[in-house]
């Protein structure tokens, strides 16, 4: 078939057309199904407890994302300074996932474990006396808010909604975690919940 009666014919342009975007579509659509590094959680990697789900929350209320990126590219001076490359199966609890690119701060990926709870309370009470440097603003109205718990077990079924539907084989919150949630976090404080979360942040990837 010559290009002048594929120019000359409309119809059969458009067809054609559609032809090639399809095949094209399925060629990069159909594989998605099958790929599992996205929708099974990587070795260690557990659903995030009542505190700090609630501490992931205020992780994003605050827009912490607005500075520090969670995502540790394939890189030697990368991996040298934060550890393993972040894999998509760490985020299958996540939503939203907080990868990003954008490092004001350093990435926070495998921030658990590196300081103390102490420390991390004094650098959200003022950066500054823990880093001179820091450009940080200070959140030290954290350490006097307190949490009720009143909506956790509601994130809880939200996320189930939302991870049952990315993640089949993902361990999602019973109704006995749900019955529990506000007895997990009553009292305690934002700075808590967020030193919680800040805490878990990269602990499976020493398994790998």
């Amino acid at each position: 078939m010559s290009h002048e009666v594929v120019e000359k014919n409309v119809g059969l342009l458009a067809i054609l057309v559609i032809l090639v975007i399809s095949i094209g579509g399925l060629v990069e659509i159909v594989p998605l199904f099958f790929l599992t590094d996205t929708t099974v959680p990587a070795p260690g990697v557990q659903k995030y407890s009542a505190l700090r789900l609630e501490g992931r929350d205020i992780y994003v209320r605050e827009g912490c994302y607005n500075c520090h990126s969670q995502m540790i590219r394939p890189f030697r001076a990368e991996t040298e300074r934060y550890g393993h490359y972040s894999v998509a199966g760490e985020s299958v609890y996540d939503h939203p996932f907080q990868w990003g690119s954008k490092r004001t701060g350093p990435d926070l990926a495998r921030v658990g474990g590196r300081y103390s709870d102490d420390w991390h309370f004094v650098h959200l009470d003022n950066p500054r006396n823990v880093v001179p440097e820091s450009n940080m603003p200070s959140y030290s109205w954290l350490s006097g808010s307190t949490l009720s718990g009143d909506n956790t077990a509601t994130k809880m079924k939200a996320l189930n909604v939302a991870v049952g539907a990315t993640c089949p084989s993902c361990e999602l919150y019973s109704e006995q975690d749900m019955a529990n949630a506000k007895k997990e976090v009553e009292g305690k404080t934002e700075a808590q919940a967020l030193v919680a979360y800040l805490q878990g942040l990269g602990l499976a990837s020493k398994q790998w």
